[in-house]
């Protein structure tokens, strides 16, 4: 699988704290590899739209959609508790 960005992802990552950058990189590692990896906790997050949801640390997420070969990563985001 492939991974590509949206314009909003993009801008969500330059301006996310640099921990959250590196750890962000690291699960999209997981995710190329194997989308169930336990870390990712990843899950459908919008049945309707196809939208997903994975788990960057205990309070970030980000989201993609699968789209045949290639993961769009379509944003990244604090998550609200």
């Amino acid at each position: 699988m492939k991974i590509d960005y949206t314009e909003t992802a993009l801008e969500n990552l330059r301006t996310a704290p640099q921990n959250i950058q590196k750890a962000f990189f690291k699960q999209i590692k997981f995710l190329v590899g194997n989308i169930r990896h336990p870390s990712l906790h990843a899950k459908k997050y919008d049945e309707a739209s196809g939208l997903w949801q994975a788990r960057i640390t205990q309070s970030w997420r980000f989201y993609f959609l699968i789209l045949g070969g290639l993961y769009i990563i379509v944003a990244i985001r604090n998550h609200p508790k």
